[in-house]
């Protein structure tokens, strides 16, 4: 069978460098970390070799073909190959024959590497499909193009796409010095020296590319000597000038019809609207130079006026709608000063993005698709006589200032908020006038529940409302807690995530879904708490779970692998023994990634309710007297508050954020719990059990609890806002 083999066996020798030097194993690749680094989800993979279906998407020269070769040298599976360009369904059909018949006769799985396989045709790819759901193949393929768009849906949903990125100049020196020293596959049998600058030129040049690299790097090492190969030990000196010479600069890149083309005027429309004037004008510049239409270009920028700009400023869209007019007018070249004038409005005039809101209501008028109109907005042209259809109306124009308050939004709806008006130009002025509006909205509520002429209740939502907002608990409040923690951080999507004292992972899947492509780990400190998580992980894929371990917080730290480091690592009541755990905190730091992140929540036990508040008048002073004592103790439990934790967190993080809340939980007090107390703390200061027992009523109480949010940046080097230490006291009560 002809097919076109990318692993077939031709002599060293006469393979161009670039193919001489593809890694062999996982330790000889460079580059692309953030999928191959150290507990990353695909090293994982082809380390276990428990590989599935995957698709690589990456620009030429990032290592896709390279990958799928070490993953041939790893796997126990039968690898075989195709090339999209030279194969077809006739080639698929013979490599689906040997599949079954390896699988069926021998239990062997076999994996199927396409190359460039966007450019099979939909009905070649369909061809696949059905042979990769069936598992008949393990699916790799390679493509350029963007796979969400030129590979077929159900193929994507089957596979796991990893994109690998342009490869750095640090990378692509290494490889290059790698190429060098190896005496096997390389020039390791000669010296090779560069004059200063020529090595830098060939890595600059390359933009990313490391068959580029190697191609230039062959050409300037085998032309350099009048003869090649020459004697072993011989000195190879590049010139900058032999440098140049063997890479071209290469022409800009831009194709109407690719990925960049989205990705710069994605560029431009972001520039835009972050307000940076010389990008808007760069990318613009890209466009223009490119040929993009510049019609393309003006209905994007007046998408942007709506969009990003909105009523922050209003003559946003007037402008650029002119700027247009006059283009088609004009044309070019001249008609390049109205883009320019229209971009440069956009990316200096306030921002507002609240048209958003739009979709907002969309979204309910989805859901509330029975949403009843208000009795009083009815047409009352029809059935004003018979049902009362808008009775009730008041009539704006006849009041002062043409407004008069009166509910409008269904009555399952009422109270609920689209727009939101931002503090930015024309919206600043009228920010405070629309919210007095809504207030006086709210007040006009009642009046429309019960009007109409019918035997229907639309009240009856509005009092769901209500009893949903006093059903809230504790696991809301935490919630919500976690919710603002994992929204300060930013973290890559192939991060590595730890969470100490996951308890039954809360914090855990909060921070599992900003890393899809990470790895996550969790410490607890019972078996049942693994059990628990283990048990609602068991719908992910295997190596997308998290991996879970039983042990204190502070020896986790040993039983993690040497080197795995990570983006983010939270935890909740860690430094409850505040005098003794704050040496937690040093082996966090060795294990932050330099841009990493830490989240933690800490309660303060003596900041937070105490018994005596509760009790009987007559026994109030004395569980305070015996309060006092325990609070100002030698217990590290609860002989700590607000100047002890800034002091222990900032001396290993300086640059810190801590929000302390006050929140008011629901606590129910049982004889047991109280007894216990009493048993364990208040018997020991002189206080009877009977008298203890008869202070407090039991019950469910209104307990506040003080909770310390924490969060960093890189190991304490780094933090949002102006770059200071800050700790912001911002007391919530609920």
């Amino acid at each position: 069978m002809e097919r076109d083999d990318l692993f077939s066996s031709v002599p060293v020798t006469q393979e161009p460098l670039a193919s001489r030097m593809r890694p062999r194993s996982l330790d000889e690749y460079i580059g692309q970390d953030h999928i191959l680094g150290k507990g990353r989800l695909l090293r994982r993979a082809i380390q276990m070799d428990q590989l599935s279906s995957v698709i690589f998407y990456g620009p030429p020269g990032t290592g896709k073909t390279t990958l799928a070769r070490v993953i041939a040298n790893t796997t126990k599976s039968h690898f075989s190959s195709l090339n999209a360009v030279l194969s077809g369904v006739k080639e698929l059909r013979d490599e689906i024959a040997e599949a079954k018949d390896r699988r069926d006769h021998w239990g062997m799985r076999t994996i199927l590497f396409v190359d460039e396989v966007h450019r099979w045709n939909k009905s070649q790819q369909d061809a696949l499909l059905p042979w990769v759901e069936n598992g008949t193949f393990i699916l790799i393929g390679a493509t350029t193009e963007n796979p969400y768009f030129e590979v077929n849906k159900a193929l994507v949903s089957r596979s796991r796409v990893f994109q690998l990125k342009k490869l750095t100049d640090e990378n692509l020196k290494a490889i290059a010095l790698q190429a060098i020293a190896d005496k096997e596959r390389g020039y390791g049998k000669y010296r090779v020296e560069f004059e200063s600058g020529a090595l830098e030129h060939l890595v600059d040049v390359a933009g990313g590319d490391a068959r580029s690299l190697l191609n230039a790097l062959e050409l300037a090492v085998e032309t350099t000597p009048e003869h090649f190969p020459p004697e072993e030990g011989s000195l190879i000196y590049i010139t900058k000038e032999t440098a140049e010479e063997s890479i071209q600069q290469k022409a800009v890149l831009y194709d109407k019809e690719g990925d960049y083309h989205f990705d710069v005027i994605s560029a431009f429309i972001k520039s835009l609207r972050g307000s940076d004037p010389d990008a808007s004008l760069y990318w613009l510049a890209k466009m223009v130079a490119a040929g993009e239409d510049p019609r393309f270009i003006f209905r994007r920028m007046m998408i942007s006026a709506c969009e990003d700009v909105g009523l922050a400023d209003p003559n946003a869209i007037v402008v650029v709608e002119a700027d247009a007019a006059a283009f088609d007018r004009i044309g070019l070249p001249e008609g390049r000063f109205h883009l320019a004038h229209a971009a440069l409005y956009l990316a200096t005039c306030p921002k507002s993005n609240s048209t958003l809101g739009f979709f907002d209501a969309l979204s309910d008028v989805e859901k509330e698709k029975e949403g009843e109109v208000p009795n009083h907005l009815k047409d009352a042209n029809r059935d004003g006589k018979g049902f009362g259809h808008g009775e009730g109306y008041l009539y704006p124009h006849s009041y002062k200032d043409h407004w008069v308050a009166q509910q409008y939004l269904p009555s399952a709806l009422q109270g609920k908020v689209y727009y939101k008006p931002s503090g930015m130009g024309y919206e600043g002025k009228i920010q405070e006038e629309v919210q007095e509006k809504r207030e006086a909205q709210l007040e006009a509520v009642v009046e429309d529940l019960y009007q109409e002429n019918l035997t229907f209740s639309p009240g009856d939502r509005v009092r769901d409302k209500w009893l949903e907002r006093a059903m809230g608990n504790r696991a809301d409040m935490l919630l919500n807690m976690v919710r603002t923690l994992s929204g300060r951080i930013d973290m890559p999507r192939h991060g590595n995530v730890l969470v100490l004292n996951a308890s039954h992972g809360l914090m855990l899947y909060q921070l599992m879904k900003k890393n899809p492509e990470g790895g996550s780990y969790a410490q607890v400190t019972s078996r049942e708490q693994k059990e628990i998580i283990d048990h609602f992980s068991e719908n992910l894929d295997q190596l997308t779970r998290p991996m879970v371990y039983v042990s204190d917080t502070f020896s986790i730290f040993d039983r993690l692998e040497e080197g795995l480091s990570f983006s983010v690592i939270g935890g909740r009541n860690i430094l409850s023994r505040l005098s003794q755990d704050g040496l937690i905190l040093q082996r966090i730091k060795q294990r932050l990634d330099e841009d990493g992140s830490i989240c933690l929540m800490e309660a303060i036990p003596s900041l937070s309710s105490r018994l005596s508040f509760f009790a009987s008048p007559e026994m109030r002073a004395k569980l305070e007297k015996a309060e006092e004592e325990i609070y100002s103790s030698s217990n590290p439990l609860v002989s700590w508050g607000k100047k002890e934790l800034e002091e222990t967190v900032r001396n290993v993080f300086p640059t810190v954020e801590i929000e302390y809340r006050e929140v008011l939980e629901d606590r129910l007090l049982t004889p047991d719990l109280l007894l216990s107390w009493w048993s364990n703390t208040y018997s020991k200061y002189g206080i009877e059990k009977d008298e203890f027992l008869a202070a407090i009523t039991p019950g469910t109480l209104k307990w506040k609890n003080t909770i310390a949010l924490i969060s960093t940046k890189g190991k304490g080097e780094r933090t949002r806002g102006n770059g200071l230490s800050s700790v912001h006291q911002k007391v919530k009560g609920s």
